[in-house]
């Protein structure tokens, strides 16, 4: 190696020492996540709760609900799956995120709000009394000394339950799985009145006039909403928005019109 070269050699040698101590540039600041894109929701519901959500001849799921969660999640661009739970397990199925929504004729209530998230209210309901046709039970005092019946886990439990003297004047109050079996219970005599939803005792009573009556009192007036995990605030929103947008273009009004012959919503 002539001196020329050795030179050369030890310039690069320390060009390149030079370069080793040079500290690393510092990586890029990793990107924040992509939120995962919902393509499909989930409804829990009781697929024994005409003529909100049940099963048809074809053991096909219909009802004014199923049909007002599908036009939404039409709206939202978004597939849903209607899966049949135990109603009065609806908070723990929700919570562990076995369902995505509860819509099924849910009363929103103060104290659902502790653990559901609602949307704004989409229908006004009642806790009807039904009673059989012939019943000499005129009004709610007439309950006193009677078997009183209502769905387990639902709102009329809990709207019975505050008409404290009235609820104490029962002889006995029996919860049962769903309304059908309760007002089969009327029909037979096991029971002398049924508290339920107005949308589910009126559509019955209407099938069979000449079996039931509906008194002229009731057990409150109360709001139905959608429900779910608090803390989906995404959803709660977009569930929002179509169920105004159904509501602003009357797509809500001929839904209700279909299955309650007028235009019940909120």
């Amino acid at each position: 190696m002539n001196k020329r070269s050795a030179l050369i050699a030890l310039s690069l040698s320390a060009l390149l020492v030079a370069c080793g101590k040079q500290e690393a540039a510092p990586s890029a600041t990793a990107a924040a996540p992509t939120p995962a894109v919902v393509s499909k929701i989930v409804v829990g519901l009781d697929d024994n709760f005409p003529p909100m959500g049940f099963r048809d001849e074809k053991n096909e799921l219909v009802g004014f609900d199923i049909d007002m969660a599908r036009e939404a999640a039409k709206r939202m661009g978004v597939e849903v799956e209607f899966k049949p739970i135990d109603w009065s397990a609806k908070e723990a199925e929700l919570s562990a995120k076995r369902v995505d929504v509860l819509w099924n004729g849910l009363t929103i209530t103060e104290e659902r709000k502790k653990n559901i998230a609602f949307t704004a209210p989409y229908m006004e309901n009642h806790q009807i009394v039904v009673v059989a046709a012939a019943s000499p039970i005129k009004t709610k005092a007439d309950l006193a000394g009677k078997v009183v019946g209502a769905q387990d886990g639902s709102s009329a439990v809990d709207a019975v339950k505050k008409d404290d003297a009235v609820f104490k004047s029962f002889k006995e109050f029996k919860t049962f799985g769903d309304n059908v079996t309760a007002l089969m219970d009327l029909s037979t005599g096991r029971l002398d009145a049924v508290v339920v939803d107005e949308v589910v005792g009126r559509y019955y009573v209407a099938k069979k006039p000449q079996d039931y009556a509906v008194l002229d009192e009731n057990f409150g007036t109360e709001e139905y909403g959608v429900g779910v995990r608090q803390g989906d605030t995404d959803l709660l929103a977009k569930l929002n928005q179509s169920l105004a947008g159904m509501k602003q273009d009357g797509t809500a009004a001929r839904i209700a019109t279909q299955w309650f012959g007028k235009d019940i919503t909120k």
